[in-house]
């Protein structure tokens, strides 16, 4: 499973790209860009200290960030940053061009624990590629079979995809486990509190976000 997941995500990057040029994309994709960027900022305002400055802001649009000087961690979380960005303002010219290396970036970080598969799958979803989102999923959930984010992120897998049985059978797990996992507060649960608290009012209310198509892919 590991290795299956492993070569998707490199994968994507060899598309001609991730999102069509001339349609707006969905709402609810971008409201998952939305919900990202704030567990994103979440997530840094967590590893830095009280004293520490406040994490760098992506570089201006249109002009790619200056990676040259980042630790390959930092450099995955600026592009991601950057596509959630774009992905929220709707720019897909944009988020065409920086996926392929936000993936790229995210992957190279192998060994990847379960926060680190979410993000990676999350740039699956908002770039329209449902089979890398779907394989993270599966491998979290191989090793963590009630693990919330790979619940959450094999929902909208195959949401993206219109399986609607499949969605169906995680929404009904992710729902079982919530009681469950909630209460353990691992940091990526933390982080991702809001996201967690939108898909189980997806998960409850039947289809809604991850399950509209993003553009066709070029």
């Amino acid at each position: 499973m590991e290795a299956g997941a492993q070569r998707a995500a490199p994968g994507t990057s060899g598309t001609s790209g991730p999102t069509g040029a001339s349609t707006a994309l969905p709402w609810s994709i971008a409201a998952i860009a939305v919900l990202s960027l704030l567990a994103f900022i979440a997530g840094m305002n967590w590893k830095r200290s009280p004293a520490a400055p406040p994490p760098t802001v992506a570089a201006a649009p249109g002009r790619a960030p200056d990676i040259s000087q980042m630790s390959p961690e930092e450099r995955a979380d600026r592009l991601f940053q950057r596509v959630m960005t774009y992905v929220a303002q709707g720019q897909d010219d944009s988020v065409r061009f920086f996926s392929p290396m936000a993936i790229q970036s995210m992957a190279a970080l192998e060994p990847l624990d379960a926060h680190r598969r979410y993000d990676l799958g999350l740039l699956g979803i908002v770039s329209g590629d449902g089979p890398m989102a779907r394989a993270q999923a599966d491998t979290i959930l191989a090793a963590e079979p009630a693990h919330l984010l790979g619940l959450i992120l094999a929902m909208r897998a195959a949401g993206l995809q219109l399986d609607t049985l499949a969605r169906a059978r995680y929404a009904d797990r992710f729902l079982t486990a919530l009681p469950r996992e909630r209460p353990k507060a691992l940091p990526e649960y933390v982080d991702h509190g809001p996201d967690i608290e939108a898909a189980a009012r997806e998960a409850a209310s039947g289809p809604a976000i991850g399950t509209t198509r993003p553009p066709a892919r070029d």
